[in-house]
């Protein structure tokens, strides 16, 4: 990858004719993938859980690019009823998807728990994800060149998969910890994705990428430990002047969905001091997250909780 070059939003070439799917589209990061993207004639769906916010977005979107082709799907991460319902409801709709960008998130959430009894963090970060990605996988596959874009974050590096009480249900509970685990997981997991597509023979590519520290998603942590709270006052006071805009947020995002350059396992954030701001470029990562063995274990997990089996797998039995 040559990133001698600034990339911006004005090198995304044309996605005349290709259609994308971004989750939680409707505010920061997702937003401006979703502005980038339409503008570019891309066909945008916006898969966002509240359809008033959505329409909003949409319509600033089209103040922009007034000729956008945008759609809404109503979807819940949180309920894997509500994931069905919104696979289904694609996979009747259309019959082919070129770019799934797995972007919603939640941050620092107090301790709670989705419909399906999952940790928060957990369940909508990355477990909704994961069943959604499944479930959609036969439309990406019919498209060669396809890509499943995830969003992990710098903050997978404090992050550990504790396989024995994923749910914070024996250990003590910390925001940091939860939200570092469900980043850790949306990192493994887009790379365990890329060697199945890859043992499978697939063309369609798993990348994950992270925005950096941006102006959209800091929130303040109430009972953490005195260090973690100092850390987050510092960045909250910090975060106007080294974080950057959502746009430049998304940078990473629109390289990885746009660029010809992309090899599937790849992960990309800025290129600035600490990754916090800058260009989209390599991105480093930690050793867990590169760990075979962690991603099949989560992969095994995963599949379980969600119920939902992966339709290449069924190809590879048989092989």
């Amino acid at each position: 990858m040559a990133h001698n070059k600034k990339w911006t939003q004005h090198d995304i070439p044309s996605q005349t004719g290709k259609r994308a799917l971004i989750t939680g589209a409707n505010s920061g990061i997702g937003l401006h993938t979703a502005m980038e993207l339409a503008g570019k004639g891309a066909q945008v769906i916006l898969a966002c859980r509240d359809e008033a916010k959505a329409l909003q977005a949409m319509a600033l979107i089209r103040q922009q690019h007034p000729k956008a082709s945008l759609h809404f799907l109503q979807l819940d991460l949180g309920s894997l009823a509500s994931v069905h319902a919104m696979a289904e409801m694609f996979l009747e709709q259309y019959d082919r998807l070129d770019l799934l960008i797995n972007n919603a998130g939640v941050m620092w959430l107090p301790q709670t728990k989705t419909e399906d009894g999952f940790e928060a963090h957990m369940g909508i970060n990355h477990l909704g994800h994961f069943a959604l990605t499944g479930l959609l996988l036969p439309a990406l596959l019919k498209q060669p060149g396809s890509r499943i874009i995830t969003v992990s974050s710098i903050a997978h590096r404090a992050g550990d998969l504790n396989f024995d009480d994923l749910f914070f249900e024996h250990r003590p509970y910390g925001r940091q910890k939860a939200y570092g685990q469900s980043k850790l997981a949306n990192l493994v997991f887009a790379r365990e994705l890329e060697r199945r597509l890859n043992a499978a023979g697939s063309q369609t590519l798993s990348v994950a990428v992270h925005p950096g520290v941006s102006n959209t998603n800091l929130a303040m942590p109430r009972h953490e430990s005195s260090s973690a709270f100092l850390v987050a006052s510092l960045a909250s006071i910090l975060s106007p002047l080294i974080g950057q805009s959502p746009l430049k947020g998304a940078l990473p995002t629109l390289y990885a969905a746009t660029a010809t350059d992309i090899r599937g396992g790849d992960y990309l954030g800025p290129n600035g001091f600490y990754e916090a701001y800058g260009y989209p470029a390599p991105a480093s990562s930690t050793r867990r997250s590169r760990n075979p063995e962690i991603a099949r274990k989560l992969w095994d997990i995963s599949e379980q909780l969600t119920a939902v089996v992966y339709p290449f797998e069924k190809d590879q039995a048989v092989a």
